[in-house]
Parts: structure tokens; sequence; C-alpha cells
């Protein structure tokens, strides 16, 4: 039996313990699991060692890197998050409606756990912590396959993780983590039916479309993020400057960066070479089109392809666009559904943006950095949903339920 089979029958079966466990049962695990993660600290930092060393040497850029590393600032706030899952209130059990039948039948619908959810996904190990906390906080059982890259430092965040299950009440087989790296271990997990309830993909567009073309099991896909910042011509200068730098600079590498940037051609005429300087000083590559460049000439051309490409880098698109309708069609056209932002002091033209633009979220004078569970208050996310089905946007606890209806009777029969 292969590792993937195997490792998700186990999962299947904790599963069926795990949901039957209270609320207190499993805030005292993740507690236990937060204070093994700052206890076992520097075991967890020498194998991400391990795998930055190897990054490296494979040519990983930069931002990759970034999105690779550890240290005790983030294990801290890994540990921090679990600490702030059982903080939150439980969904399972949860009654969201009741109602009784002309025939004398009583009908409640509750939250109830999904079942076993399959993580996918790449260079992040801080998601191999946020997904077992979620999950196992939900009654679900977890089996994770990170990216080749994290290999060691998500191996030996779960054996910290098994040793403080190991003292709870929950089954360590509830939370797994494949270690084959072979491609053909994400195949297999995607066809895995009747052992793995969902699928979550967490990752670049290429991972993401692999597995939504590929997996027979059902599927909550986390979209790429080519997210833009559009300035108004009535934007606020300094404002405007501030959260277009802080989209872009502030973590490059995560979905819920600014990848383009569209700007009123009035605007720009005025504050776009002072911006793009300050970008260029942040090592920002920045690529415009005609009209950008004719006020930044120092910019590189940008192409079509440039309005498709989530960069994950220091690297930004510039549009110099005639019109918010402009704005809004590029968007629409070029935009993956996740997080949109106008920075404008207009009124109409915000409420206008914030209507027209179809994403899981948009912003109005504010970062599209905040698309992120932590910063909605739900602790940590699972990932963030561009799809219209069953979650939206950051997924927290209540995505990772499902629903159950509970009908009592007194011997009703179907006439």
């Amino acid at each position: 039996m292969s590792e993937v089979k195997q490792k998700a029958q186990l999962a299947k079966q904790a599963s069926v313990v795990l949901a039957s466990l209270s609320t207190e049962q499993k805030n005292e695990a993740l507690l236990k699991m937060a204070d093994h993660l700052v206890h076992r600290q520097q075991d967890i930092i020498a194998a991400n060692q391990e795998d930055l060393l190897r990054g490296e040497e494979n040519g990983l850029s930069r931002s990759l890197l970034d999105r690779l590393s550890l240290n005790e600032t983030r294990i801290a706030a890994m540990a921090d998050g679990l600490r702030q899952v059982a903080e939150l209130q439980d969904p399972v059990g949860d009654e969201l409606e009741q109602f009784d039948r002309p025939n004398g039948l009583f009908i409640k619908k509750i939250r109830v756990p999904i079942g076993v959810v399959g993580m996918i996904y790449e260079a992040r190990p801080n998601v191999t912590v946020d997904a077992a906390g979620l999950c196992l906080k939900t009654g679900n059982a977890v089996v994770l396959r990170g990216g080749s890259s994290a290999l060691h430092s998500n191996q030996k965040i779960v054996e910290v993780l098994h040793e403080a299950l190991e003292t709870s009440a929950i089954p360590k087989d509830a939370l797994q983590v494949i270690e084959d790296p072979n491609r053909a271990s994400v195949d297999e997990m995607l066809k895995l039916n009747g052992l793995l309830d969902v699928v979550i993909p967490r990752g670049g567009a290429g991972l993401i479309q692999t597995v939504v073309n590929n997996a027979t099991v059902p599927v909550i896909e986390t979209g790429a993020g080519i997210c833009h910042t559009y300035i108004d011509e009535e934007a606020q200068a300094d404002m405007a400057s501030s959260i277009a730098f802080n989209a872009k600079v502030q973590r490059p590498s995560v979905c819920n960066a600014m990848e383009t940037l569209l700007v009123h051609e009035q605007f720009a005429a005025q504050h776009l070479a002072t911006f793009a300087e300050k970008l260029k000083q942040a090592q920002v590559v920045v690529k415009g089109d005609e009209k950008a460049k004719a006020l930044v000439p120092w910019m590189e051309d940008a192409v079509e392809e440039d309005w498709c490409t989530e960069y994950n880098d220091y690297v930004l698109s510039v549009k110099v666009v005639s019109s918010l309708e402009e704005a809004i069609s590029h968007i629409q056209t070029y935009g993956t559904m996740h997080s949109e932002c106008i920075v404008t002091e207009n009124a109409d033209n915000a409420a206008k943006f914030m209507q027209q633009i179809d994403a899981a979220a948009v912003y109005h004078n504010a970062s599209t950095r905040f698309t992120d569970g932590f910063e909605f208050g739900f602790g940590a996310e699972i990932g963030i949903s561009t799809q219209k089905l069953h979650a939206r946007g950051p997924m927290g606890l209540p995505a990772l339920t499902s629903t159950k209806y509970c009908v009592y009777g007194d011997g009703q029969i179907k006439e």
C-alpha cells in the first residue's frame, strides 16, 4: 500500500474519534501544540536551515526563500495562531436553524466536520501549523502534502505536533504529512475519493490549476492573486503612495500582494515619477505601459504577459488609465477575483468600484495585504477562496464545516 493511501486511511479512522471530542478537549490539544512548537523551536529552525540551504543551491528566488524561512519570531507567531484558534468559538454543533413541519416532524440544521481534509501547498511551512490547527479545531482530520522545498521543515513540525497530540484526547493519526516528494503523491491524493472529503490547494497558479483540472475529490479553490491597486484622480497623494507601497513591498511573496498598479492619468502626471522612484529605492523592478514610460522613462516595458502574471516577487506592472471605467475593465479582464483596491476621496467612484469589481475582497483606501484570516479576526486561515460555492475569501473555522439535518419524529411514515 502506498504511503498516501495508508496515511489517508489512518486519518479517516481518526476522524471518527475526533468528530466526537468536546471543544475543551480540542482546545487543550491546540494549546499543547503551541507550547511544543516554542519548546522545540531550535530543532525546527535547524530542519528549516536544511531546506533553505538546499533552496539556495537550487536557485530559489529571494521571495520564495522568504516564504520558506522560519525563525523564532515566525515560530512564535505560529504558536500564537494556534492559541488564538483555541480561543475562537467552535462552530461544530452550532444550530443554524430549526423548524416544525405540518406532519409533526421537528428539524434542526447543525454544523458538522467535513471529515478528512487534504491540503496541498508549496514553500510555506507555517501553512502546516495553520492547517493543522484549523482542521483539528473543527473536528477534521488532515492529510498534508507540502512542497518538496519545505520537506525537512514540515517533517519536523509534524513530529513536534505529534508529540503534543500524544498527551491529548486527539489521536495523532488525525494529523498526517506526506513525505514522498514525487509528483505522483499529489496525483494520488487528488483521486482518493472515499478517504479524502475535500482537497484544498494553496500556492501558485500552476499548482492550483493542476489540482482543479485533475482532482476527482471535491476541491475548494484558493486562487492565485493577481491583485490590483487603482489610484483614482481624486486620491490623496500620501495615502495612495503609502497604500500602494505597502501592498507591493511589505511582503511581495504572498497572494494578497499587489502585482499591478493602475493610475489615473491626471494623478500619474503629478505623482507617478515620485512613487516609481520610491519603488526603485526598494529594489522593485517596475514595468510600465507606454503612458507610464512616457512619465518615467527608466521603467522596463510591460507586455501582455505581465498583466497576467503573479510575480510573488519585487516586480510590479504599472498601467496609466484615462478613467475609472478603464481601470475596472482591466481588472475584470486580468484579475483573479482575489483582492482589489481603489484609493480615492470620491465616494461615488469608490461605491462604483466596490459594486462592480467581482472579487473575494474589495478595498477602499486600504492595502490588499489585509486579506488574511488573522487580520479578519479568524485567528488563522486554511486559505483564501476565490470561488463562489461553499466558501469565499479568507476561510476560517466555519468554512471547514458542513451541515447536517437532524430530524425528530414520533412515528411518522411517508404516505
